[in-house]
């Protein structure tokens, strides 16, 4: 099993900005076989060091995980949290 994570600090950092990016992100959710599992949360402490909104997901394989990132639906989110983000951050491990 992979565990892929991803941070992102937006450029608007309001609520209303941070709620949007997360139904941005949730809407991958059913749309591609490979992605398992799909959490999107928002930060609650805003501290100067945090993030605005993590993604945490679950994928079979180092394969499947590949096909994820190539994914057309997949595709269209990057564009808009890069259109949105400050700053990503990425962990990926195996469990």
């Amino acid at each position: 099993m992979i565990t892929h994570i991803v941070c992102f600090k937006l450029k608007d950092r309001s609520e209303e900005n941070a709620q949007k990016a997360k139904d941005v992100l949730m809407s991958m959710e059913g749309r591609i076989s490979q992605l398992l599992h799909l959490e999107v949360g928002i930060d609650i402490l805003h501290s100067d060091r945090s993030y605005d909104l993590v993604l945490y997901s679950k994928f079979d394989s180092m394969e499947d995980l590949d096909a994820y990132q190539v994914h057309p639906v997949h595709q269209e989110i990057v564009k808009y949290m890069k259109s949105v983000g400050d700053a990503t951050v990425a962990v990926d491990f195996e469990a």
